[in-house]
């Protein structure tokens, strides 16, 4: 499972229409929308410099939120758009959708490496270069994991890694057909090109 899903805490908004939204704007507030599941449309409102915020960080359309509205049970959402004020380029309204356990989404999983004491490429001085340090899975809502898990052991220098290497949970796919490069592990400068014996004997030898 991954770890914990960020909170957003948001409010209802009073009204509906332009009217409405531009009153949320003045009180420093950008409007938006919750649809999806199995409860109606609900128009809310979450603080100008939080959604700032949480937009510069990053993958906010393809994140996965715990929403609180005081009052009303926590609903896990996604946002499915955020429209932005053509000459300032900030947000003027969100829309976000409700998400069931069974539902899937696309999201992006950190990568994570483990065995490097274990890795020949490595010990010789190699590189690991991280080509994709996040991979866009589908997964299920109710069930999202933490990471992907590489095993570098018996890795050499020269070596590529592909999404297909990575061990996936079950019912868990990427979003690309392709088997796609994940990393590679890279020669140290001004060692140039190795055979696998090279690199088999100089492991063998520390």
């Amino acid at each position: 499972m991954a770890g914990e899903i960020p909170d957003l805490e948001v409010q209802v908004r009073a009204g509906t229409g332009k009217g409405a939204a531009r009153e949320a704007r003045r009180n420093g507030m950008v409007p938006g929308v919750v649809y999806g599941g199995e409860a109606e449309p609900q128009a809310i409102q979450i603080p100008f410099n939080v959604l700032l915020k949480r937009l510069k960080q990053g993958r906010f359309l393809a994140t996965l939120f715990n929403m609180k509205i005081e009052g009303q049970e926590d609903v896990r959402v996604i946002c499915r758009s955020v429209q932005r004020d053509v000459v300032k380029d900030l947000p003027t309204h969100v829309d976000f959708m409700r998400l069931r356990r069974a539902s899937k989404i696309n999201l992006y999983i950190p990568v994570e490496y483990i065995n490097h004491e274990e890795c020949p490429g490595l010990k010789r001085g190699g590189v690991l270069t991280e080509v994709r340090p996040e991979v866009e899975l589908v997964v299920t809502a109710g069930d999202i994991p933490e990471k992907i898990v590489i095993d570098l052991a018996g890795r050499k220098i020269g070596d590529t890694i592909h999404i297909s290497d990575a061990q996936l949970p079950e019912g868990v796919k990427p979003t690309i057909d392709r088997d796609f490069v994940i990393a590679n592990i890279q020669a140290p400068a001004g060692l140039g090109g190795s055979s696998d014996d090279e690199e088999e004997e100089a492991a063998a030898e520390e």
